[in-house]
């Protein structure tokens, strides 16, 4: 699937497109991997919901107004899900800290171990010898995207088949995916690898790939490795506590103010910025923090037009700069005028580490960070706190309360 116009239009044009499909259709088809440019029966709108270029709100009220939600309870669920990983991260930000950290060893211990640095690189290339996962790699390196079942067979190959570390797997796909997302990548991997919710993991199955790729591939089951476990060995202490979701610091009106968009955000108009003391207005490119391995032109390329396409949205004059030393955002908000940096709410992520390594500096000169939260995250991520069933029982009242049914 080419996903190329990094435009909020772009977005509601292929929103637009698939609300016929968003029904019966999506549910019957949408765990089916045809192949590259042939992807039809789900939405390709996940690049454009990571960054709010589409708004989750936009997705459901176009599906419940075209199917109800009976027909469309699939892709409802599917909407939702995104909203999950990133409100039970929230909940747990060790495990973020857990999963950067130790992508940052394991690429270390490649360093001193030759057979699983060629193997790592075998498997990135395509040069598996597993025609399926081959052909999957070549996909995300090439176009950005792998359908969501392909992700999970490729994680359940890599993990158990090739034995190579899950972390080091995450991090290909969160540096070559477009709609790389720190929540859902990284706990949709450990999920994958039994560690999201104990005892349950995903097994790539040779029948369930010929199935759902229409037989484009027909691995035998030699080719695969039967998983009686996950890696819950690797973790003995378990899950951390569920911890009080972070409440962020809300603009104040009349202090003069920095606009600061970033990707988590590109709707920025939704909270009317022009009623801020603006003195000036900077789009931040992060999306280099992902890995301190490179990341994809494509990913940059898509970031950096996302941005200048919600600054030219807001008709405000906006200078790009990217994310670098830990001073910067305060250097920038001295050098404006500005006691008061206003953005979009950073969830979990490289961008979040980097918002708080800058927090000393903007303290020290009196300058406070402010975050406009969406009430769609304040309604789904209180439910996050266990599986996903309770966020799931809790979608009619959350749809009704934000007047969607």
């Amino acid at each position: 699937m080419q996903i190329e116009d990094a435009t909020r239009a772009a977005g509601l044009e292929r929103l637009n497109a698939f609300i016929p499909r968003m029904g019966r259709q999506y549910a019957a088809g949408r765990n089916f991997d045809p192949g590259p440019d042939r992807h039809q029966d789900v939405s390709g709108l996940s690049p454009y919901l990571r960054r709010r270029l589409v708004l989750e709100e936009e997705a459901v009220d176009a599906a419940l107004a075209a199917h109800g939600p009976g027909a469309a309870e699939k892709f409802l669920q599917e909407v939702f899900w995104r909203g999950y990983f990133k409100g039970w991260l929230e909940h747990r930000p060790g495990i973020w800290t857990s999963y950067r950290d130790g992508v940052r060893r394991d690429l270390q211990g490649l360093e001193h171990d030759r057979s699983l640095r060629q193997a790592v690189g075998l498997a990135e290339a395509g040069q598996s010898g597993i025609a399926c996962f081959d052909a999957w790699a070549r996909e995300l390196v090439e176009t950005g995207y792998l359908h969501n079942h392909a992700r999970m067979w490729f994680a359940s190959i890599w993990i158990f088949t090739l034995r190579l570390p899950w972390r080091l797997g995450a991090d290909f796909f969160y540096r070559h995916l477009l709609d790389g997302d720190p929540a859902s990548n990284t706990l949709s991997w450990r999920w994958v690898a039994g560690l999201h919710t104990r005892g349950k993991f995903y097994e790539a199955k040779a029948w369930n790939i010929a199935k759902y790729t229409g037989q484009r591939f027909t691995p035998s089951d030699r080719d695969l490795a039967v998983v009686t476990e996950g890696l819950e060995r690797s973790e003995p202490s378990g899950l951390p506590p569920v911890s009080p979701l972070r409440a962020p610091r809300a603009p104040e009106p009349g202090v003069p103010s920095l606009l600061l968009l970033t990707e988590d955000d590109c709707c920025p108009e939704d909270f009317q910025p022009g009623t801020l003391d603006l003195r000036a207005t900077l789009a931040l490119t992060a999306s280099h923090l992902r890995s301190p391995e490179l990341v994809s032109d494509k990913v940059k390329a898509f970031e950096a037009a996302a941005l200048r396409d919600t600054a030219a949205r807001l008709s405000m004059s906006c200078e790009i700069r990217q994310a670098g030393v830990e001073n910067d955002l305060a250097d920038w908000a001295a050098q404006a005028g500005a006691k008061q940096i206003v953005t979009g709410f950073v969830p979990c992520g490289p961008l979040r580490d980097w918002l708080e390594a800058n927090r000393p500096a903007l303290d020290a000169q009196g300058i406070a960070l402010c975050e406009w939260q969406r009430p769609w995250d304040k309604a789904v991520w209180p439910y996050a706190t266990a599986g996903f069933f309770k966020v799931k029982k809790a979608m009619p009242r959350i749809l009704t309360q934000r007047q969607l049914i």
